[in-house]
């Protein structure tokens, strides 16, 4: 079955998937070859938020329903590979408690993320089928109350994910090229559901639902399909998290995270993948900018005080303005290929 409108939509997505490719590819390129390990570290983080933001724009940006549980999607695929990844010998020293014989067992790296993946998968669908039942700030509230639930158990369960202690021993299994060519590949799956027949009747249902369904577009199931893809690719994005680290904790999977992915996606614009990885690019690189301005940097001889919590203020700053001045993000539902011919027609 051709899930695509035509040819054209096939090229269309084809093409602006590879151009995205290949700027974040020579942003990662660059930074192996020239950049330090600090910034490998930090390059890696954006890679794995841009991960979180693609997943987060699947479900969102189709549906125009706010989702604000992304991060115990990703929590949740991260903790599952690393139980199963971790050695044995590690487990029975961090999980002496652990049940069900989760310290008595150790698998490869692949067979974890297919079990996380999986996993996390059922989890999203079983959630979805509440989700995709509700719009507007009811939706929003359940995916609050499903962030806030996996949270509590992360901190409770301590003799499964360690409570606010870390997990460690996992083994690194990722770099740097593994999450660019990971990154690549999901550009790619979200643009093609973008321009499917899906991605069009759900931005369809978005704008006008009585119409959408009257013109018999099962909006139930294509949002199921939406936030269960979304939650794939947070599960992975999770995943790529714990194989660099080695080591994760509750805290990182929580309303700081959510904030932060959120503003990426809200700035670039949501509806749009090219938006996703611009706010992206943008958020990553000038929170840099603005945590060395906490510090109170000597700069022309002028000394800054410390702006401790700055980075906070400037995060909300940006939803803020971006809602107000331009609620559709900075390139709106536009997406690279359309911004090119755009730009070449008004030359």
């Amino acid at each position: 079955m051709n899930i695509f409108q035509s040819s054209k939509s096939f090229k269309q997505a084809f093409w602006g998937a590879t151009l995205l490719s290949v700027v974040i590819a020579s942003i990662g390129v660059f930074v192996i070859f020239f950049g330090e390990r600090y910034h490998l570290r930090l390059v890696y983080a954006a890679y794995v938020n841009l991960l979180v933001v693609l997943g987060l724009q699947v479900f969102m940006g189709n549906t125009n329903i706010t989702n604000l549980s992304h991060s115990a999607f990703m929590g949740l695929g991260a903790y599952i590979a690393a139980i199963c990844v971790t050695p044995i010998q590690i487990k029975k020293l961090s999980l002496p408690d652990a049940p069900w014989g989760l310290n008595a067992f150790e698998l490869d790296a692949l067979s974890s993320a297919l079990i996380s993946l999986t996993l996390t998968g059922f989890l999203a669908f079983l959630t979805g089928l509440v989700i995709v039942r509700l719009s507007g700030i009811g939706a929003t509230i359940v995916t609050i109350a499903i962030l806030v639930i996996v949270h509590s158990i992360f901190m409770h369960r301590t003799d499964i994910f360690k409570g606010k202690q870390a997990f460690f021993g996992i083994p690194q299994v990722f770099d740097l090229s593994s999450i660019i060519m990971i990154s690549i590949f999901v550009i790619f799956v979200a643009r093609f559901f973008r321009e499917s027949k899906w991605g069009i009747q759900l931005r369809a249902s978005s704008d006008d639902e009585k119409s959408a369904d009257a013109m018999g577009v099962n909006i139930f199931k294509l949002r199921l399909v939406a936030w269960t893809l979304g939650g794939l690719i947070l599960a992975l994005s999770g995943i790529c998290y714990a194989y660099y680290l080695g080591t994760i904790s509750a805290r990182p999977f929580y309303f700081s995270h959510v904030f932060l992915t959120l503003a990426m996606l809200i700035l670039g614009g949501m509806r749009s993948i090219t938006g996703a990885v611009i706010g992206t690019i943008l958020i990553t690189f000038g929170l840099e900018g603005v945590r060395f301005m906490e510090t109170g940097p000597t700069i022309l001889g002028l000394k800054f005080p410390e702006m401790l919590g700055l980075s906070g203020i400037a995060l909300g700053a940006v939803i803020v303005i971006i809602m107000v001045v331009r609620n559709g993000g900075l390139v709106g539902n536009f997406e690279i290929e359309q911004l090119f011919i755009k730009t070449r027609k008004n030359i």
